[in-house]
Formats: C-alpha cells, structure tokens, sequence
C-alpha cells in the first residue's frame, strides 16, 4: 500500500469518527430524523470532497432526512474544522448507503431456505 493512501485511510477512518460524533449528539436539524450511522467516508487525495455513505434507520422519510444532511453540510464542516487537524476541510458530500438494509434481506432470504430445507429433510425422514 502506497504511503498516501495509507494516509488518506487513516484520514477516511479519523473524519468517520467525528462524522459520528457531530451527526448523532451535536446536530439539532429538525428534518434529521432517525437513527444516523456512518458506514464509510473517502476523501479525495486533493482533500477537497469527502463522500459520506450514511445510513439511516427509523427514519420517517428518507429523503426529508438527506435534504437536512444537505442542509447542515457547513455547520458539519464547520464541527470537523475544529476536532479533524487538517489544512482543507473538506465540503462533505452525503450519499445514502443501504448495504445494512440489503444484508437484513438476503439475512431473512437464507433464514428462510434453511427452514424450508429443514421442513424437506424431516419430511424425507418421517418417509
């Protein structure tokens, strides 16, 4: 692995962290709702945009939930420019992540063909 991209691993983890911190005890935006979980965060090499994949659980309206992310964007910015050192803040751009939702249903799609698979085996048994 390259120096730099070690770095800019490091840097995704840090803003990650405080991304956390600031979304779920600092943010006072109304239209957030719901429970807020970053999933991952990659920063550009120049440091000028940082891609936040956020997911949202228990949230009455998704999109209502993204626009107040949107919304709050400098005042998130502004939350990071004090506890992340770095010379460029970057300008947070906020993208919906919904692997935790895909895995829950490919969870309940296996759940399901072991009980069906279990139903076929003590069937072939009582036989």
């Amino acid at each position: 692995m390259p120096k730099n991209e070690a770095r800019l691993n490091r840097i995704n983890e840090e803003l990650k962290k405080e991304l956390s911190q600031v979304l779920n005890y600092e943010l006072k935006n109304p239209n957030v709702t719901g429970m807020l979980s970053v999933t991952r965060v990659k920063i550009t090499p120049d440091f000028k945009y940082a891609k936040v994949y956020v997911s949202i659980l228990n949230s009455k309206n998704i999109n209502k939930t993204m626009e107040g992310l949107k919304e709050s964007s400098g005042f998130i910015r502004s939350r990071l420019a004090k506890t992340v050192n770095l010379r460029i803040t970057p300008e947070l751009v906020f993208e919906i992540d919904d692997s935790l939702e895909y895995g829950a249903k490919i969870d309940s799609i296996l759940k399901e063909l072991n009980i069906t698979q279990k139903d076929e085996n003590s069937n072939d048994s009582e036989k």
